[in-house]
Order: structure tokens, then sequence, then C-alpha cells
């Protein structure tokens, strides 16, 4: 015997079925929101972040749709690192993103399973971070400042050629930091071969960067070269302040020095870096392993010369420097 349905009843169910065939179809439409940690030394109203943002925009991310970027500042207090990391690993972040050498380390430190992309890092392989630039293995990449310290020689010849009578310069480091160590000594190579006295001043923290600051003013430095450290970068108006009242020609390792009132910088384009590591985190978002992606290197230095703080310093700048100038700001 044939049964009959009654019509409102298959109304229903076409409704229900259409229904929730629409959610499904939604819920497949929907983009997946990811999470992406991002550490850094500096303070939160520098910009540092800025380039990862237009680099997440220009990789096709849209923060609150399809991504969401949790920041975490150091604001040059790098006892904080770890904790600041820390958090975001607890937070199951997709990517964690890091920068500068110290904040790599401690990345890689608190875990080996997110995946981890660094930039502003002068040497990964000297720092430990990475075995080989080829093939980092494990769950870490990124983007790479330098390898070797060769260009710490630069930042001698630099400051040399802008202040031909330079005998004796003062170079602020920390001796803990393998970046600012290798730079160390091709400076010192460099000012033996240019017959330039060298006086090291060691600084790590903001009370040893203040006797340092002192120990410079009574030297008989007349020049500086500050190497590279996630410190110093967090601590460079106070460096550059410094430099300016003390009436010291300065060579810095970014353009961020120049851009704050420093004399010269050489270096490759920071910027640059921390935008690039957002092309690494978009390639491991679409499957990629980190172990797989080398470790990019800068395809160019640039050399930033500020020309009113020269003036400021009663400086004339050789002309055959000012021509090898990427950007000179008047």
């Amino acid at each position: 015997m044939r049964r009959c349905v009654p019509s409102a009843l298959v109304r229903v169910a076409a409704a229900t079925l259409f229904a929730t065939g629409s959610i499904d179809a939604e819920a497949q439409q929907s983009p997946r929101v990811y999470r992406i940690g991002f550490v850094t030394t500096t303070s939160p109203g520098t910009g540092s972040i800025e380039p990862f943002r237009q680099g997440l925009k220009d990789a096709g991310y849209i923060e609150g749709k399809n991504v969401v970027l949790e920041a975490r500042f150091a604001s040059g207090r790098l006892e904080l690192l770890p904790e600041l990391v820390g958090e975001l690993v607890r937070r199951r972040v997709d990517v964690l993103v890091v920068s500068s050498t110290r904040t790599a380390l401690a990345a890689k430190s608190a875990t080996s399973t997110i995946p981890i992309v660094f930039a502003s890092v002068f040497d990964p392989v000297a720092a430990g971070i990475v075995p080989s630039l080829a093939r980092p293995g494990g769950n870490i990449t990124g983007t790479a400042m330098a390898v070797g310290g060769d260009y710490g020689g630069k930042w001698v010849e630099l400051l040399k050629e802008a202040v031909p009578d330079m005998s004796r310069a003062a170079v602020l480091w920390n001796a803990a930091n393998p970046s600012s160590a290798q730079s160390a000594q091709a400076i010192q190579a460099a000012a033996r071969t240019l017959s330039v006295r060298l006086d090291l001043f060691d600084a790590r923290d903001a009370a040893s960067l203040e006797k340092a600051l002192d120990a410079i003013a009574s030297s008989r430095a007349q020049g500086v070269i500050i190497a590279p450290d996630p410190y110093f970068n967090a601590s460079r108006s106070r460096i550059v302040r410094f430099a300016s009242s003390r009436r010291l020609p300065a060579v810095y390792f970014f353009r961020s020095f120049a851009d704050a009132g420093g004399l010269m910088a050489y270096g490759a384009n920071n910027a640059e870096s921390i935008r690039a590591a957002a092309r690494y985190v978009d390639k491991i978002l679409k499957g990629a392993k980190p172990a797989d992606l080398p470790v990019e290197q800068p395809t160019r230095f640039e050399l930033v010369i500020n020309l009113k703080t020269a003036k400021a310093l009663g400086l004339k700048i050789p002309q055959s420097l000012l021509v090898r100038a990427d950007q000179i700001i008047e």
C-alpha cells in the first residue's frame, strides 16, 4: 500500500535540509583566522612592527579577517624576552615571529614545535640559532641582516673617511652578544690597518650603558662605532643624544639611528628584513616547513648620512663619501 506524506512535512524537511546545507557551505567558505605572535626588543611606538604588518598585507592577509596579530614589546628590557615568548607559546600561535638574536634564542628555547620566523638577526649560524643557512632544520628559519663580521670593518673605514684626522675611536659593544663580539673583531682588524687606536666599552643593560657612555666621554676618542645589539637598538635615542652632546661623530648599524639624528649608518635594511619575515609566514601557513626554507641573506647594504648632524658637529663630509650614500638626510 502506498504511503502518502503530508505536503507540509515535505516542505519542513526540505527547508531543514536547505538550511543545513547553507550552514555547511558557509562554514566551508569561511577563511581560517591564523594567530601570529610577534616579539621585539623595542617599544610599541617605534614602528618596528609596521614593516611586518605591511608584509602581511602584501601577501593578502587582513588583520581581524584572516589573521590576528599578537605583538609583545620588551621596550629594551631584554630580561623580559623569555616571559613574552613563553606567553605566546602558551597561547599556541600558528607562527611565532621574533626580531633580534636574543629574541630568536629565547624562542628556540621555548618551543620545538611552533614554527619560528626570525628577522633582524645578524649571523644566525654564529649565534647558534640554526646550524646552516641552506638547511636551517628544526622549526626555525628567517632573514639574516649579515653573515660574517666583515661589515664591521666598513664602519671604521667610513668613520675614518668622514674624520680623516681620527687616530682614536671608541667602540660600544656587548661582549655577551655573539653578533656584537664578531663585529668587534672585524672593527679591530680594520682599525689596525688604518692606524686607528680603539678603546672598547662593554654594555648590556641600562646601568652598564650609562657607565660605558661616561667612560667614552672621559676618553680621548674622536669618534664612536656602535656595534650591533638589540639593547643598543632599543636605546638608540639615548645613544644618539649622547654622541650629539659630546660632539662625537658616530657610525651605527641601522638606518633608524641616522633617522634619529645619528651621523651615519651602514648595514642591511632592517625594515626589509622584518617585511621579508611576513613572506616566510605566508609560506609556512600554506604548508611549507621551516626546516625546508633557507635563511634569506641581504642582497645589499645601504649607507645613510645625516648632513644636518654633520653640520651641527662642524664636520664637512667629503664629496667622495656623499656620492656613495644611498640616502642623505638634509
